[in-house]
């Protein structure tokens, strides 16, 4: 079987041609530009593939309601020229073959259960903090979605008292985006993500943050695995500061294996940075 992938990202796009195990055969990125020539440079590469499928996994917010009339369409981004445009409906009419489309973290949380270590997991929560914060929620293989495709990083936070940085998110400036994905940190301490000191008070603030979201997600969805990806979670660091303030945040209420075993617990991506184009190659599968 040969199946299509695509990572639609609001910077690139990544390409892949693979099979059903999760193998790669062909991978190229393109940069992001207006909807009309992206999708174009898409369809070039695909159209003498020979693929039997596609799966997308895409930037948001989405529709992904199949009901609705507009399902497959990116909605109300602030990205320039990509608000209400048909991304499923303009590459399947393309390419005349099935199509499935989910967010780019659900896509990421449906490769690693799929293709990567933790494929024996019932629930598996996928939160990514890059330049913005998301998640993705599987339930036996499944994407989980409801009225919408879950909103991870808009969770309201308790801001600690010695954080004086406002927030960034322009919606509820001190959501979980707004106070630790990578923006927030750089505009706390005013460097660049990169040439921020491992020291510097702005990681704790982050482990607090994402750690008190942790606490919420694990008290609603009971999540049997944790993924943290991204760009601020790459820093070999900020995952055991989280797992550490996240344990004293439960002060002991939660009693399960897990929670006896942080470290296999909340863990990083098995599939490193494919996860998304593996994923996009799971979603492809499904179609």
């Amino acid at each position: 079987m040969r199946l299509g992938a695509i990572e639609a990202g609001g910077t690139k796009f990544v390409l892949a041609v693979g099979n059903e195990k999760g193998e790669i055969f062909e991978k190229i990125s393109i940069p992001t530009r207006t909807p009309e020539e992206t999708t174009k440079d898409a369809l070039n590469f695909f159209k003498d593939k020979n693929l039997d499928a596609l799966g997308i996994g895409c930037f948001g917010p989405l529709e992904l309601n199949k009901d609705k009339e507009k399902y497959g369409y990116i909605t109300s981004t602030p990205k320039p020229h990509w608000g209400d445009f048909d991304i499923l409906g303009s590459l399947k009419k393309g390419l005349n073959i099935p199509v499935e489309i989910a967010t780019d973290v659900s896509g990421a949380a449906l490769g690693e259960i799929t293709f990567g270590d933790y494929e024996k997991e019932h629930t598996l929560l996928y939160i990514t903090v890059g330049t913005g914060i998301g998640g993705g929620y599987v339930i036996d293989g499944k994407i989980h979605n409801g009225m919408l495709h879950p909103e991870m990083g808009h969770i309201m936070i308790h801001k600690n008292p010695k954080d004086t940085y406002e927030g960034f998110c322009p919606y509820h400036k001190t959501c979980l985006e707004g106070l630790a994905a990578g923006p927030a940190n750089e505009g706390r301490t005013g460097m660049k993500g990169i040439d921020i000191p491992e020291d510097h008070e702005s990681f704790d603030f982050i482990a607090e943050y994402m750690a008190e979201a942790l606490m919420s997600y694990i008290l609603i969805l009971s999540p049997t695995k944790i993924v943290l990806g991204g760009g601020v979670m790459g820093r070999t660091y900020m995952i055991p500061k989280i797992r550490e303030v996240l344990k004293e945040k439960l002060n002991g209420y939660v009693k399960t294996d897990q929670m006896e075993n942080l470290e296999e617990y909340i863990v990083t991506p098995s599939l490193g940075v494919e996860s998304g184009i593996k994923g996009a190659l799971a979603l492809a599968l499904m179609a």
